[in-house]
């Protein structure tokens, strides 16, 4: 399966609270990409993950640059989210930035 590089930012407390999380649920720093893959692949189960996308953005102060490596299967489905969020929500920007900051902290929420 090929792998398909992404980079994204995030506030610096979202980061810090994205490594912590990580670690207390077993992943290392190498796992980072799963951890993301993960809460990727559930934000994009939920029914109204458009309305969280729109919800999250309130969010500001992105002074973390981030990078994953995801699976090609779950990039198209990415892509797939991105067209549908801007479908609903034709005024918001960065749209694949924001989806993976809202899969972030729904997945931090639910830890």
């Amino acid at each position: 399966m090929t792998k398909v590089k992404i980079s994204f930012v995030l506030p610096q407390g979202m980061q810090q609270e994205l490594k912590e999380t990580m670690v207390r649920e077993g992943y290392d720093l190498k796992g980072k990409s799963r951890w993301v893959s993960e809460a990727i692949g559930d934000l994009l189960n939920l029914q109204t993950y458009a309305d969280l996308v729109k919800i999250n953005d309130e969010m500001s102060g992105f002074e973390k640059m981030e990078s994953v490596v995801i699976g090609r299967d779950l990039k198209m489905q990415l892509d797939d989210a991105v067209i549908e969020v801007r479908k609903k929500y034709p005024a918001i920007d960065g749209v694949q930035s924001r989806i993976l900051r809202t899969a972030i902290m729904q997945r931090l929420l639910c830890a």
